[in-house]
């Protein structure tokens, strides 16, 4: 999965609608200041489960196997209906648990790997995003991202055909909050909402 803190600024480009509001904003910099939290990567997962195609397929398939598996288990030895539905139900309230767990550890673990990264600075533009931390930075373009999501608290980045990557910018790191709108624009301009 791909990390990305974000930071920056974020320039207009020429494409887009003919609003008003965008004229005015066009080649605007957005600067976003935080420091990530394990809950901001739980709620990017999260949000990523319920909205986007591949977190669906992955937060069913665990229940869906386990329902194939009682299924075939059951009438291959003969198992009563009382047997079954009672072992169908416990094994994918098992696997549901599992799999929601799953996500907890997984947001864990990229806090863990995120949390050394320090505090985030992020400028974008309509080039991309500079992102710079307390020990690294890096500049990465719009092509990465296919889509954005958001959340009450986020601006989640998703990448790739299964959107198995993503990037996610917390909405209280914006210095004024207009930025947050006008992130919003150029995120629009840029790339798809789901």
């Amino acid at each position: 999965m791909t990390l990305t803190c974000l930071r920056g600024s974020l320039l207009m480009d020429t494409r887009g609608g003919d609003s008003p509001q965008q004229d005015t904003d066009r080649g605007r910099a957005v600067e976003f200041t935080y420091r990530p939290t394990a809950a901001d990567f739980e709620e990017a997962l999260r949000a990523r489960a319920r909205r986007s195609p591949a977190g669906r397929a992955q937060l069913f398939m665990a229940p869906l196997i386990a329902t194939v598996a009682v299924s075939v288990f059951s009438i291959l030895h003969d198992a009563s209906l009382t047997v079954w539905i009672v072992t169908l139900v416990l094994s994918v309230a098992a696997t549901s648990w599992g799999a929601v767990r799953g996500r907890r550890i997984a947001a864990r673990r990229m806090f863990g790997f995120m949390e050394a990264y320090g505090q985030c600075h992020v400028v974008a533009d309509d080039r991309g995003t500079v992102t710079t931390g307390e020990r690294a930075s890096h500049t990465t373009g719009w092509t990465v991202y296919r889509e954005y999501l958001e959340t009450t608290g986020l601006f989640v980045l998703l990448s790739g055909d299964r959107a198995a990557g993503f990037a996610i910018l917390p909405k209280r790191g914006a210095q004024d909050p207009a930025d947050v709108d006008r992130l919003r624009v150029i995120l629009d301009r840029n790339l798809k909402r789901l």
